[in-house]
């Protein structure tokens, strides 16, 4: 006798909590609403990708390329040939490309090394595919990598060891010499997924992208994304880079026609926008600074960032915080749900925005 559709479920895919996005902003009444809450470009998209983009919308009838191959060589000459083609993937998103990882490494009670707080799709789609999700924190109050720690949880199960520099949401990074010694220490049967996404805003001088590595032959795939730098974040597309090795086993779980024409035009075309690229980093930069010396003004604790986001330990429980600055018009994210319980995230603005913050910040803090 059946016992139900129930009976044929996997286990490991049981209703459980799911990673949730960032929220778009709400209907307002014509109040203006600031989004520093998911890490956007705060100036917009290149203009070069726009122009992609509307020339590239007369054609959606039409199939995309069957393969990333465009995309890839022009990914080539971003990195000035120190990569080819054959060392690309891209995919809808860097969620999707550690997506693919996961499909192509990991069986049944594998076991997946994260280290929160983090970007929960690490142990989120880990899950999906029967993994055990193994968790060595980072280590307080600097939110430092646990090198030793991470040695000592790998087991003969161990697939996949996710790193991220600069990580969200803290805002720290991987300095050299220690990512350095850990990729010295690793077993040569284990994948170590480099997330590099806010890489362009690390201006930090022992900060290291995985390119070297890679170079040097380690196993270690880089993840990217055109969400943040770029200001593709509604087009849905990234990529990774990795060995030649690594990069053609993934390839075959590659699905043909993969990214939308639109998609892969705009992305041609920010890769080759570097005054947008320039000007957008520059304006991060100079956020970031005017925010630490606003924050440190007002005694907002926060932890140095490399990223285009501060962490920060608000003067007030973390969702009357939000809901204040939300009731000001400034939208934030409350990061309980990444593993820094009480934190929350705020995302670095135009000017006006980031001044417009610390308005209200003055004004929860009764100076103003």
């Amino acid at each position: 006798m059946s016992n139900g559709i129930e009976s044929i479920f996997k286990p490991y895919l049981q209703p459980k909590k799911a990673y949730e996005g960032g929220k778009g902003i709400p209907p307002n009444g014509g109040q203006k609403i600031y989004k520093l809450s998911s890490n956007e470009n705060p100036l917009g998209q290149s203009p070069k990708a726009t122009e992609a983009l509307i020339a590239a919308a007369k054609n959606v009838h039409i199939y995309p390329d069957q393969t990333d191959i465009r995309l890839r060589e022009a990914l080539v000459e971003d990195f000035t040939g120190e990569l080819d083609k054959d060392q690309f993937i891209c995919g809808n998103s860097g969620s999707e490309i550690i997506d693919m990882i996961l499909r192509a490494f990991i069986n049944e009670s594998d076991e997946v090394i994260f280290s929160n707080p983090c970007f929960l799709p690490y142990s989120v789609f880990s899950r999906w595919y029967g993994s055990k999700q193994v968790d060595v924190p980072l280590r307080e109050p600097d939110y430092a990598l646990d090198v030793e720690g991470i040695l000592n949880a790998i087991t003969d199960r161990t697939k996949i060891i996710f790193l991220t520099s600069p990580n969200n949401p803290t805002g720290t990074y991987i300095p050299k010499v220690v990512l350095d010694d850990f990729l010295s220490r690793i077993p040569k049967n284990i994948v170590v997924v480099l997330d590099e996404v806010y890489r362009h805003f690390a201006d930090a001088e022992d900060y290291v992208s995985g390119l070297a590595y890679v170079k040097e032959g380690h196993n270690l795939i880089a993840i990217n994304s055109f969400s943040k730098t770029y200001g593709l974040a509604g087009q849905r597309i990234g990529y990774c880079y990795t060995t030649h090795k690594i990069a053609q086993y993934i390839r075959q779980i590659h699905k043909p026609f993969l990214l939308p024409h639109t998609s892969t035009e705009a992305a041609i075309a920010a890769l080759r926008d570097k005054e947008f690229i320039e000007q957008t980093v520059k304006t991060v930069l100079e956020g970031r600074k005017f925010l630490a010396k606003a924050f440190d003004k007002l005694g907002i604790k926060y932890w140095p960032s490399q990223a285009n986001f501060f962490l920060v330990n608000p003067p007030l429980p973390e969702f009357e915080f939000t809901d204040f600055l939300m009731q000001q018009g400034i939208m934030v994210r409350p990061v309980s749900q990444f593993g820094a319980p009480g934190k929350v995230r705020i995302t670095i603005g135009t000017q006006e925005a980031n001044e417009f913050l610390i308005k209200a910040l003055t004004k929860l803090k009764g100076n103003g």
